[in-house]
């Protein structure tokens, strides 16, 4: 399977312009490598937005769901650092989904990232999920590596910021993945859903991203 694993961590915010370079040193300085550093944590990707919003988007791979719920998750989102409760307070737009990876097709990552957030019908999820099987095949889409589903455990997926209690209609959303070559190749490929009759009255927002950076567990510092 292209993604390592078998859950993610999808998290994507706005950043005011004044705190955007402390924002991003953060994230390049601690937090990505803090967060594969959990067991059971895999990965780390970390995109910018060519195309959509939020502007900032990242992507954390586990080796099972469970993880997302594991004690050693849990300890290490109360034990947060001065300078990340730092910037997390400062986020803006924030959408946090904890999801379990339920298709994925295709060998390999790509430099560009598409994604498209849908809202599944509270009885209707096996009808979507199988039409989407179909969609999501990347031998028939030049340029594209692979392509795959994460669906949000409605629970667990609440965001970080103050306002995480705020009743939210998008937290058992679902996101489809379009790992490309080049953000141009995204477009066409992101088509077959949002365009396609039959998904499109599903699609709430969709978007195209650049990678920055990754890391992987085998990254890390040996102690």
């Amino acid at each position: 399977m292209p993604i390592a694993g078998q859950g993610m961590l999808l998290t994507s915010m706005d950043i005011d312009s004044l705190h955007e370079a402390e924002f991003n040193l953060w994230y390049d300085r601690e937090h990505l490598e803090e967060r594969v550093a959990i067991d059971g944590f895999l990965e780390a990707r970390r995109y910018i937005a060519h195309d959509g919003r939020p502007k900032y988007l990242s992507l954390y791979s586990t080796a099972t769901f469970d993880v997302l719920e594991s004690p050693a998750y849990r300890k290490a989102l109360a034990s947060q650092t001065d300078w990340s409760k730092a910037n997390i307070a400062r986020f803006q737009n924030m959408i946090r989904g904890v999801s379990r990876i339920t298709i994925s097709r295709g060998v390999g990552r790509g430099a560009a990232l598409g994604i498209i957030r849908l809202r599944p019908p509270a009885d209707g999820a096996d009808k979507l999920r199988a039409a989407l099987r179909e969609q999501l095949d990347p031998a028939a889409r030049d340029g594209i590596i692979s392509m795959h589903l994460l669906e949000n455990d409605p629970v667990l997926s609440k965001p970080l910021t103050p306002d995480a209690d705020k009743a939210d209609p998008g937290a058992g959303d679902w996101f489809v993945l379009i790992d490309a070559t080049d953000v141009g190749a995204v477009p066409a490929a992101a088509t077959a859903i949002t365009g396609n009759a039959a998904l499109k009255q599903f699609v709430v927002t969709s978007g195209v991203y650049r990678l920055l950076w990754d890391i992987a567990k085998s990254d890390l510092p040996r102690a």
